[in-house]
């Protein structure tokens, strides 16, 4: 839609040419957003233990679920004692293409029924690692939790990298925040 059209149908409400040039590339980018969801990628798995059947691979729960769940491949029940971390194995390996990371995240139903939930939240899974994956599972709460083989402990998202390079210098632009933090805007 040009300038003048965007003006006549009263869709500018006063904005300036350089807000719509940003608003055409803000569009221009959540089409292609759009576009990359509707794209599926094929990520490599494989068996820690090849007999291992028992426990489910990652898989989605629903059409639009965005994470899939991770299954714990525990040998026997494992008890997390209130405030007590464990590293859970899985039971598979994953080969994350270049560009893309996954992050192991926390089931909220774990959250808020259990207290239990993943530690270093989200865990990223880098594109070159190639071992077992694994959950540092944490009970928060105040009774024993039991992880058994096969329980859902996690969830597992695939997302998007982007590499960054740092400019050093002196100084950097100031603003109306400044070095506020913290809670600095109210609790």
């Amino acid at each position: 839609m040009g300038d003048s059209r965007l003006q006549r149908s009263g869709l500018t409400g006063g904005l300036s040419c350089s807000c719509l040039v940003f608003h055409q590339k803000i569009s221009i980018f959540v089409r292609q957003s759009l576009n990359a969801v509707q794209q599926e990628i094929i990520i490599r798995i494989a068996r820690v233990d090849k007999n291992a059947k028992d426990v489910p691979l990652p898989a989605y729960a629903t059409d639009g679920s965005s994470g899939m769940d991770i299954h714990a491949a525990v040998a026997s029940d494992t008890i997390l004692k209130p405030g007590e971390t464990s590293l859970i194995p899985t039971g598979f390996t994953i080969e994350v293409p270049n560009g893309l990371e996954a992050q192991v995240r926390p089931r909220s139903g774990l959250a808020i029924k259990h207290n239990v939930g993943v530690l270093n939240t989200p865990g990223t899974i880098d594109s070159d690692y190639r071992g077992e994956v694994k959950v540092i599972l944490t009970n928060f709460g105040k009774t024993d939790f039991t992880v058994r083989r096969g329980d859902r402990i996690a969830q597992l998202v695939i997302a998007p990298v982007v590499r960054a390079r740092w400019q050093e210098v002196d100084d950097l632009k100031t603003t109306n925040r400044g070095s506020g933090g913290f809670g600095h805007t109210g609790t």
